[in-house]
């Protein structure tokens, strides 16, 4: 019996420092609330360091954007510089007068009045400055690029304009020289040039038909004036020869006076007049054709003469 109150008796907890040598140690609470703070921390600083990596990258890549759109619009800016000073330039320098269509002229005169727009480049330091660059750049870039296109077109209706009139004066040279040359092979090279269209080989063939036209007219004015030198020549001879011509019968018949005493005087000293011989018959041809019959003219001094 005594051995079952034993067996149902409760435990009882040992006293002292025995107990306390046997319950474990309890462990502190402060760790977990600083492992968390440190990781929060942890997670900011790679956050802000991943957020400005990012936006490192997109001003980088902002800036090599605007930095390509610089170097557009220098490219284009530079072709239409390069035509303003170049062949605009040569055809602004033509007059209505060398053109066919006066109009031409004028609307390259006005092309070239265009103002270009101020180059700022990527001078922004945050990415929404220097993407606001970059756009601008593009239009610039666009401007440039559309009014070269136009200028190129003004400047190309000049030549052509200019061209169809050189070949109008060339064709009208054609004509016009048509039998006033030195030498038809001039004429021919000029027509041939203007079926090429050719400005220089035209230029060339016109200066050679004019040399040819003037040779031609130097050579007619010479031959001309020795016509004409010769032509009175021969009008001086034809009036010296009648000059020295006429009738060549002699008078006979007046013998003057014949001084001293012959003839006597007619009182006031002066030697009397003696009348003209009778005339002289004329002897008949003896016959034969070879044989002509002389005659005789008398007459006065002043009068006309008579025959014999």
């Amino acid at each position: 019996m005594e051995e079952k109150n034993i067996a149902s008796r409760p435990p009882v907890e040992p006293s002292g420092a025995a107990g306390a040598a046997e319950k474990p140690a309890s462990k502190p609470k402060w760790p977990i609330p600083a492992i968390a703070a440190g990781a929060v921390v942890v997670l900011v600083a790679a956050g802000f360091a991943g957020w400005h990596a990012y936006t490192a990258r997109e001003l980088d890549a902002a800036k090599t954007a605007c930095a390509e759109a610089a170097d557009t619009l220098r490219g284009k800016a530079n072709d239409y510089n390069a035509l303003v000073n170049g062949d605009a330039k040569t055809a602004s320098e033509t007059t209505p007068k060398q053109v066919r269509d006066a109009k031409a002229v004028d609307a390259l005169k006005a092309a070239l009045k265009a103002t270009a727009p101020e180059y700022e480049g990527c001078t922004a330091d945050s990415k929404d400055g220097l993407d606001a660059a970059a756009a601008k750049l593009g239009q610039q870039a666009e401007w440039y690029e559309s009014h070269e296109k136009t200028l190129t077109g003004a400047v190309k209706a000049v030549e052509t304009s200019k061209l169809d009139k050189t070949v109008d004066d060339a064709n009208a040279l054609l004509k016009s020289s048509d039998g006033q040359v030195q030498d038809d092979k001039t004429r021919d090279a000029l027509s041939g040039a203007i079926k090429a269209r050719d400005a220089d080989a035209i230029a060339k063939a016109v200066k050679q038909v004019n040399d040819s036209v003037a040779a031609k007219k130097k050579a007619d004015e010479e031959a001309r004036a020795q016509a004409e030198a010769a032509a009175q020549a021969a009008a001086a001879q034809a009036a010296q020869s009648q000059a020295s011509g006429g009738y060549t019968g002699g008078y006979s018949g007046y013998t003057g006076y014949t001084g001293g005493g012959r003839g006597g005087s007619n009182g006031g000293g002066q030697p009397a007049y003696t009348p003209p011989a009778a005339p002289q018959p004329t002897p008949a041809p003896s016959g034969g054709d070879d044989e002509y019959e002389t005659i005789s003219w008398c007459g006065t001094l002043g009068s006309d003469p008579a025959r014999c």
